[in-house]
This record gives C-alpha cells, structure tokens and sequence, in this order.
C-alpha cells in the first residue's frame, strides 16, 4: 500500500503533557538527545504500509497523537541499548568521560550516577527496567561481571555497583516534610531517561516545519504489534539521517528507538524493548538496602565535595554546566535540527594546545590529544579546530569560543563567521 509523501505546514503535535524536567546533562548520548529535542517536527498525514503484523491504518498525526495521550505508568522489562557515535576515547576515561572528570564519578565512585551514565555513551548494553508511576523507578545495567542498579522511590535514590561494593545514597531536602515525595532535583539525570519512551518524548517536543514525519510499515517489537514512525530532518546541514521509532499499536509507547547518521553506516543510538510486561511491578522492585559491608556515599556531602574542587582543577574534574558558567553561558543559535549550541570564552578553560600540550599533566596531555584529532580550519572569524563524531560536531576557534551541535562542519564555520 503506498505511504502518503510528506507536505508542508501541516499543524502538528504541542507537545502537551510532555515532560519538562529534563535537564541538560554531560556529553556523549544527552549531547546527542539534546540535538533532537531542539527539532521541530512538522506532523505530515501518512499511513502505515503492509507489512506484518497486519494493522489498521493510521496518520502520522494520529499516531504521535496516541503517543502523547498513553497513560501507561507501570511496566517491566528489557531493554538492549547500542550507542555508536563515533567519541574518541579522552584522557582520563573511555569515551568522553574523563574529559570533564565523568570517569570517576566524582566522590560518588563507581556507583554514581553520572559515573554509569558515561558508559552508555558507547557500546552495547542490556538494562533492566521498572517503572510504577513518578515516584518509583530502576533501572539495572547488566553486565557480565557486575551490576550496576539505580533505584528511585520516593525521596530516595540509590545507585549501587556490585563489582566495587559501593553505594550511592541521594536524599531530596524535603524528604519526610509533609509527606511530599518528589525526587532530589539536583541527582545527575540520564540513566533512568534511557528508555525508547524518554528518547521518543525529547525528540518530539515541538512541531514545526524542518523535518518530516511518516508512517513507514509495521513491526514486532518485543512481541508486541507496532507502528514504524519514520522521521527525517528537512535541513541538510544536519548530520541525523532518520529517527525510526516503533510504537505500540495497542497504548502507544514506544518500545524501539533507533537514530541513523546521515552518513550511513550502523545506528547511531538503537534502543528498544526485548520483552515487555505492562503489569504493575512488585513493590519489592523497589526497595533497596546496601548489603553489608558496603561503603555507602552521601551523594549530598559528594556534591559539595565536588563544588569545592571545581576551584582546584581548571576544566578538568567540571561538569559540563560548571564549564560553560565558566566560559560565559549557553546560547543556541539557528532552529530545529540545525541548532548550534555557542558558548564564548578567552580560551582559559579548554586546552588550545597552544605550548601547554607539550607539558606534563592532565591538561598537556588533554591539549596534545585535541590537536591529534582536530582538523584546522579558517574563516572570517580566524581559526580553530573542527571536532568530528559520527553525530555531533564541534569547533572550537582559537579565542577560546565553542560551537557544536548535529550539524556538519560548514555550519558551524558559517556560525561562527556570522557571530564575528
């Protein structure tokens, strides 16, 4: 049966009901997912083709429509999850982590959050998740030789790793007051946004009219019956190619989530369900105690800890947001799949490579790394060098100015010789 092509300026999805806590996070997988957040999705009339399993038609429109209305709260299951975005493997940690001090974990060790949320940011993974409304989630990593688990219920969350013995304790300020539960609003966010929902919820957070939306045939996915949604960016500076997510032809979640490079080659970020269940989970799937002789870490006293050594350590040891304070703040320019992320700065909090990348240390080693991988480039705003991944690229101009976004390398130029 022949799909409908797309067309322009049909009104689309608000976004209505959508979460809006999420919260910009560090590099690699939330860099990417913050790309797509900003695209802007105009909601095209399609239909979903033949293919098995066979199911009733249905509009691009109506089935993002059904996405947005599914009130599910209460699963379990499986989730595979594959990220190849191409990151370079930084001083200090695999994959971008040890760049701005991710690898560690901060005083929260292997069992912090943010620690766990790097290793996402490469190869493939298998997690196990629940969900019982907001205030009770976990999601498990598993591994082959440990198990990482991150459990929220109530005001507590707790990470735990079981290779290091190691716990990781985050109470929010209002726990016990009044009966309020709410999660601790400073808990490093990612891992439990790992999901094909949580995908699918940022990349269609507003409608507009630079990408194009279809209904591209049927699926199995996790033995359930599901709807392709096919998405392309219209916008041909951008380095996405297409966003395929299979949603539940029953209650509209999305059970697979799967993001393909303009340039072709494997996904760039495919995650999705290998059994489902949308009953409500055991309440004991959500209780945790650290077994004994675990050390246990406040993730509050390692927070502050973590401040204080922001004075000590320049670029190194920051999270992303401390950087950026640093360099004079976050602007985006452009819209939809084209935004470019600016932040402007004299060049003393990122390694140039200029004398120091001959020196010892952290930083030395950081700026030699930077002028391996970078490749030169001039214009009308001077020089700097161009940093590539698969997705997302960056440049930074000698003056110490960042742009980087899902864009490719002559946009970020023209960005940066237009901001001259």
């Amino acid at each position: 049966m022949p799909r409908n092509e797309p067309t322009e300026g049909t009104d689309g999805w608000d976004g209505e009901g959508s979460p809006r806590r999420r919260k910009a996070v560090r590099y690699a997988v939330p860099v990417a997912v913050a790309g797509l957040a900003a695209a802007t999705i105009g909601l095209v009339p399609a239909f979903a083709g033949s293919g098995s399993p066979d199911l009733p038609k249905i509009s691009a429109q109506d089935l993002i429509a059904k996405m947005a209305k599914s009130d599910v709260q209460q699963l379990s299951g499986t989730v595979r999850a594959s990220a190849d975005l191409g990151l370079p493997s930084l001083p200090g940690g695999a994959g971008g982590a040890g760049a701005f001090g991710g690898g560690k974990g901060g005083d929260g060790g292997s069992a912090d959050p943010q620690s766990k949320l790097m290793e996402l940011a490469s190869g493939a993974h298998t997690l196990r998740v629940a969900a019982d409304g907001p205030d009770k989630q976990r999601v498990s990593i598993v591994d082959k030789a440990a198990e990482y688990s991150l459990v929220h219920n109530g005001n507590d969350v707790w990470g735990y790793d079981s290779g290091s013995n190691t716990a990781f304790h985050h109470t929010a300020p209002e726990a016990g007051k009044h009966g309020k539960q709410q999660a601790p609003k400073d808990l490093p966010q990612g891992l439990e946004n790992a999901t094909p929902q949580d995908l699918a919820k940022q990349a269609l957070q507003a409608a507009g009219d630079t990408t194009s939306v279809t209904v591209d045939g049927t699926a199995k996915v996790a033995g359930r019956d599901a709807y392709q949604l096919l998405i392309k960016p219209k916008q041909t500076a951008s380095t996405v190619g297409s966003i395929r997510i299979a949603v539940d032809a029953a209650n509209g979640v999305p059970l697979k989530f799967t993001l393909t490079p303009k340039s072709g080659g494997a996904a760039a970020i495919d995650v999705g369900f290998t059994s489902v269940d949308f009953a409500k989970p055991a309440a004991s799937t959500f209780a945790f105690t650290p077994p004994k002789g675990a050390k246990v870490v406040k993730g509050d006293e390692a927070g502050a800890t973590a401040q204080r050594e922001h004075g000590k350590e320049g670029t190194h040891g920051k999270d992303m947001k401390a950087v950026t304070q640093d360099m004079g703040g976050l602007n985006v320019l452009g819209k939809g799949w084209t935004s470019i992320a600016t932040v402007k700065g004299d060049g003393s909090g990122l390694p140039s490579g200029k004398g120091e990348g001959k020196g010892k240390g952290s930083g030395g080693d950081a700026a030699a790394f930077l002028d391996s991988i970078g490749d030169k480039v001039h214009g009308s705003f001077g020089s700097g060098r161009v940093f590539s991944t698969r997705l997302v690229n960056a440049l930074v101009t000698d003056n110490g100015t960042l742009y980087v976004g899902a864009v490719d390398k002559q946009a970020l130029i023209d960005a940066a010789n237009a901001a001259k």
